[in-house]
């Protein structure tokens, strides 16, 4: 009896592992993007203060721009008019390690029979992608023009722009690069280290020392501590780039 009891208790162990590690694991609630933004909008963005990341500009709970904040632009004139949530790790950078991307599916066609891949078709076919694509603590509201002229670009220190290329906004974007303002480096930082230390098929890759430096000399926030309490809430893992710095800082 005794010797039957000890199998059955190593078969449990066997079949049903621990999840114990599970609260530093990415998203695995929500697969759809469109309601991760919804709840960004509903459930985080009216308990912490409705700006944009990249130029502080004011937004209302109907995604309309209440104030530009100074920044100004000639491309996307529409899309000056509303918020939108991006990516701040682009969905291309994760989103290419899938082979529906890369490559398409068979199930990855449309009315007129023809074949398609990318975006749309990871988003169709493959579940680990839609979990990265809604995850929200990677979500960050941006001027809809912002967010359509940083498009898939990596960010760097410096880039050799115009002063003033979007108005007061500090935003600088020349040769597929992107300089952020201060202020947003930190934020922006510890996105993509949580990004690679939550999924481990996605590495950031040249950008990373920059990054890490960036997180240490940009500290989190209130405010920030805020907003990641609200998603954990809400997408049920934890941020530990984010929390352990809060933590620290006895923001927590």
């Amino acid at each position: 009896m005794l010797k039957q009891l000890c199998i059955i208790v190593i078969s449990t162990t066997i079949l049903f592992p621990s999840f114990s590690n599970a609260s530093n694991n990415g998203n695995q609630t929500n697969q759809s993007f469109s309601k991760a933004k919804k709840m960004l909008e509903r459930k985080v963005y009216n308990n912490v203060p409705k700006l944009t990341i990249y130029c502080l500009a004011g937004f209302n709970s109907k995604k309309k721009i209440t104030d530009r904040n100074g920044f100004t632009s000639t491309k996307h004139v529409k899309r000056q008019a509303k918020v939108e949530w991006e990516h701040v790790v682009p969905a291309e950078n994760f989103g290419r390690n899938f082979s529906e991307w890369r490559e398409g599916n068979s199930a990855c066609v449309n009315s007129k029979g023809k074949h398609f891949k990318g975006r749309r078709c990871a988003e169709k076919i493959n579940i680990p992608y839609r979990y990265m694509q809604a995850d929200m603590y990677n979500l960050y509201p941006s001027i809809g023009a912002v967010n359509a002229l940083r498009s898939n670009y990596n960010f760097a220190s410096k880039v050799t722009a115009v002063k003033n290329q979007f108005g007061s906004c500090p935003i600088k974007i020349k040769n597929k690069t992107v300089q952020p303002p201060n202020y947003a480096k930190g934020q922006i930082a510890r996105a993509y280290l949580y990004m690679e230390s939550a999924y481990p098929m996605y590495k950031i890759g040249r950008q990373k020392r920059e990054l890490q430096a960036w997180n240490k000399q940009y500290p989190v926030t209130r405010t920030e501590c805020r907003r990641t309490q609200l998603i954990e809430n809400l997408q049920g893992n934890e941020n530990n780039v984010v929390k352990s710095a809060c933590l620290d800082r006895g923001f927590w």
